[in-house]
């Protein structure tokens, strides 16, 4: 079995009358299947309102399944017996790292989840400084957090999670309020988990850039995956992209473009060295 498996994944939000009856239902996530190997970095594109955060939330069990089933690390997500394991080895980190740091001191803040979760004082400790050398802020471990930037904050919220140790991170659009320098610092950091430490990287963003080094991309519209495959051949089409309201990196734009106007460039071009390359080389031919 695959460490994330969902088969048939619903997820329903209901309104209710003062009365508590139900006046309508909103199907968030619609009949989705999904299927991530241990180590793999996933990519979950769409819009505002496509259902990609609520199926982030399934992932750490903050919601459970209207229907369908869904199973992390081998363990069925709709039994309440699962919660905590799943949670140990699936960490989330959200947009807002405001909204996870409680702690005055970086390094205590990072203790937090390890402590809770009752782990030796000794190896806390150990995990604290692995933890923030990780994702570089080890130098900033006696640094009170409001005195950090937005991309330094939201690194210490990954080394937070990552100090339980968990197999998986889920990252619900963690570069949304920085400035590019922070989002740089956010995904370098991540990939660097995922390269050299083999953590399982969920990553939900609707910036098209961050996807470009994943190893499979999901696209979702009105809660269902309407797209997948790797960044290369997701963005070779570009046109049923922007049928489902998003862009494409605009290197990829641009030699679309190109290729439109005449230019014999190959489809899904993701970089500007790529696209460097392919102009140089019909120069050269």
């Amino acid at each position: 079995m695959s460490f994330i498996e969902a088969k048939n994944l619903v997820h329903e939000y209901f309104r209710r009358d003062e009365d508590d009856n139900v006046v309508d239902v909103l199907t968030a996530v619609d009949n989705v299947d999904l299927h991530v190997e241990a180590g793999q970095f996933i990519s979950i594109l769409g819009h505002n309102g496509s259902g990609k955060s609520t199926l982030a939330k399934h992932l750490n069990v903050l919601l459970t399944p209207s229907s369908g089933s869904l199973f992390i690390d081998g363990k069925d997500a709709s039994d309440e017996k699962n919660t905590l394991k799943i949670r140990q080895n699936a960490g989330m980190v959200f947009q807002n790292p405001d909204n996870q740091i409680i702690a005055s001191v970086v390094e205590e803040d990072v203790a937090f989840g390890p402590e809770n979760i009752g782990v030796p004082t000794d190896e806390i400790w150990e995990r604290v400084e692995k933890s923030l050398k990780a994702v570089g802020m080890w130098d900033y471990r006696e640094h009170s957090p409001n005195k950090l930037s937005g991309g330094q904050k939201q690194r210490v919220a990954i080394a937070g999670v990552m100090a339980m140790e968990p197999k998986c991170i889920v990252l619900d659009e963690p570069t949304a309020m920085l400035d590019p320098d922070g989002r740089k610092e956010v995904l370098d950091a991540v990939h660097e988990l995922n390269k050299k430490k083999g953590v399982t990287i969920i990553l939900i963003t609707h910036y098209m850039e961050e996807v470009v080094g994943s190893d499979y991309v999901f696209v979702m519209d009105k809660g269902s995956v309407v797209m997948q495959g790797t960044p290369r051949e997701i963005f070779s089409d570009v046109e049923t992209l922007k049928a489902h309201r998003l862009d494409v990196p605009q290197i990829t734009e641009l030699a679309y473009e190109l290729k439109k106007s005449g230019v014999d460039l190959p489809d899904g071009i993701l970089t500007r060295q790529e696209l460097l390359e392919a102009l140089r080389y019909l120069d050269e031919n």
